[in-house]
């Protein structure tokens, strides 16, 4: 599956961003979808997972609260909505999919940048 993410930006602490991830070339409701996020001079690191019908979701401790994971398979699209940004989820975000039965990631967006300005 080919991934396109989008919605980032430049973001004040304390408001809320959309990022959102398009999906093409295979079934999409047969991926569970990942966000995952890499900040200047660490390594990425897991941010959400959603199940492949969007009714399981799973989040990194200091993001659970603050974002929420969705899906809309009609669409072909993953969201990650951040509430309450702070200068440190300053991130490129990525979306990425791991096929139904599948133990491995297998597609990455190419990620969108967002920055917090505190």
């Amino acid at each position: 599956v080919q991934l396109q993410a989008s919605g980032g930006g430049l973001v004040q602490a304390g408001n809320s961003l959309r990022l959102s991830c398009s999906a093409s070339g295979r079934t999409f409701s047969n991926y569970a979808m990942y966000w995952f996020r890499q900040a200047p001079g660490k390594e990425r690191e897991f941010v959400a997972e959603i199940s492949l019908s969007g009714g399981v979701d799973s989040y990194a401790d200091s993001m659970k609260g603050r974002f929420s994971i969705f899906r809309n398979n009609n669409k072909n699209e993953v969201y990650l909505q951040m509430r309450n940004v702070k200068p440190e989820d300053t991130a490129i975000y990525y979306c990425a999919s791991r096929e139904k039965n599948k133990q491995d990631i297998d597609s990455w967006g190419q990620g969108t940048l967002v920055t917090v300005s505190s």
